[in-house]
Formats: structure tokens, C-alpha cells, sequence
């Protein structure tokens, strides 16, 4: 399998990963402009972009999800959850569902609290083994930070949620599983995020400070004790990317 990490503005961390063996790739968290990068790439790899997936609906860049899909003829995807949200027809993912990618699997792992349609892709190399390699943490988790969950004016309802999708979900995959996150430093989405590109399940488990709070009510009291400014034109942004 392959992986290519993109950085793009407002700190953007976007992805393309697949089997080349088998031809085929998954584009994650494309941004708005980007999309001649992702092309590019995969013509390189000589590989078919099948799928486009969105993590979240972003709040802090105009997604280049769809425009991408579109271009490439690839399924648009986001969970489920967002069927009542957005203006434009989509591939609804579910939770513990798998993306076949000729050898690489890509399971949905909804972890809502960022957003209530978060997830995260754990990814699996078929060829190397059983067990998952890496996951996408989207903006659930970065590298020493925790995604913020108080954009829509429901921080301690969603901070509950974030708690229960790190510790009920995301830590729970084995420690030497990799993370690559949504974001690295300079994004608003989360506070004090490594400039690292990424991690492993086990290091942020060590090291991270909200990780190492086991107390819902301390854990919610932590994350929004903490919050950076909303991000630039925000409003604008999400109603563009839920195709308003």
C-alpha cells in the first residue's frame, strides 16, 4: 500500500492512500484547491481514485471533496449522520463498516464529539497483516492536542461525546497503531497542537495531557478551559461545504 500526506492552509492535513498493486485510492479531507495535487498523485501511483471522504463537515476550509469526486468519478462520502444537513446527494458511511481498496481496508470509526458526524479510518494493510496499521483521526485527535467540541455552542454535550469516542473507541485500537491527524500546528481546531505530523495510539496515550485525564467531568472541564478562537469566516465556510 501507499500513503501520501498533503499540508495544506489553515494547517490542513490531507491524504491519499491505497493499493497499488490494485490500482485504487481513497482520498481523505481534501481541501478546496488541492484537488490538481490529488490527481497528480494518483497518476503518478497509477491509481483510480474510487473514494473521497470527508471526515466532518469542516468548519475552518472549504472542503474540495466534492469537486474532486466529480473530477474523478470517485463516490463522495460522509457519515451518515449528515443525510438531514447537507444539499447535495452522498455516499452515507456507517460506523464499523469497511472500504475495500484491492488490499488495504478502511473501517469507519464514528467518533463524534469535534463534530457529532466524526470519524476516523483505521486502515489495514491485508498484505502485511490482519491487524490495522494506521488510522485517520480526522479532527478527533492530533498529535498532543484533542480536537475542540465547541463550535456549535454545545461544548459540554460534545466534550461528553469526545470523551467517549476516545476512550470507548480510538484508544482502544493496539498502541503500536499509527495516527495521522486532520490537523497540525497553527490550526485553530484544537489547542496546543504538535507541529509533528504524526503519531501512535501507545505515544499519546503516554503523553498526551487530555488522554491522561480519566474523570468525564475533569476531562470536560480540561477540554474547554482551553479554546482558540473560532476559525476565520466560519459561518461562510460550513454552509459552503454543506452546499448551501
Amino acid at each position: 500500500m501507499f500513503l501520501r500526506q498533503r499540508l495544506a492552509p489553515e494547517a490542513t492535513l490531507s491524504y491519499l492512500l491505497g493499493c497499488g498493486s490494485c490500482a485504487v485510492a481513497v482520498a481523505v479531507d481534501p481541501v478546496a484547491g488541492d484537488e490538481d495535487w490529488f490527481i497528480e498523485q494518483a497518476t503518478q501511483q497509477n491509481v483510480k481514485i474510487t473514494h473521497v471522504i470527508d471526515t466532518h463537515v469542516h468548519a475552518d476550509h472549504y472542503s474540495g471533496g466534492r469537486a474532486l469526486a466529480e473530477r474523478t468519478g470517485a463516490r463522495y462520502c460522509l457519515h451518515e449522520s449528515n443525510q438531514a444537513r447537507v444539499n447535495f446527494p452522498f455516499h452515507t458511511l456507517v460506523d464499523g463498516e469497511t472500504i475495500e481498496v484491492g488490499n488495504v481496508a478502511v473501517q469507519v470509526m464514528h467518533t463524534p464529539g469535534h463534530t457529532p458526524d466524526s470519524i476516523c479510518l483505521v486502515v489495514t494493510d491485508k498484505r502485511r497483516s490482519a491487524e490495522p496499521w494506521f488510522a485517520l483521526t480526522g479532527d478527533t485527535l492530533f498529535v498532543g492536542s484533542i480536537g475542540r467540541p465547541d463550535l456549535a455552542g454545545k461544548g459540554k454535550e460534545w466534550a461528553e461525546q469526545l470523551f467517549d469516542s476516545l476512550h470507548g473507541k480510538l484508544m482502544g485500537l493496539p498502541d503500536a497503531v499509527e495516527l495521522f491527524p486532520g490537523h497540525t500546528s497553527g490550526s485553530v481546531c484544537g489547542a496546543g497542537i504538535s507541529g509533528k505530523p504524526s503519531s501512535t495510539v501507545g505515544f499519546e496515550k503516554r503523553f498526551n495531557l487530555g488522554l491522561k485525564i480519566t474523570g468525564k467531568d475533569d476531562f470536560v472541564n480540561y477540554i474547554l478551559s482551553d479554546i482558540p478562537p473560532r476559525p476565520t469566516e466560519m459561518e461562510r465556510i460550513v454552509a459552503a461545504n454543506l452546499g448551501q
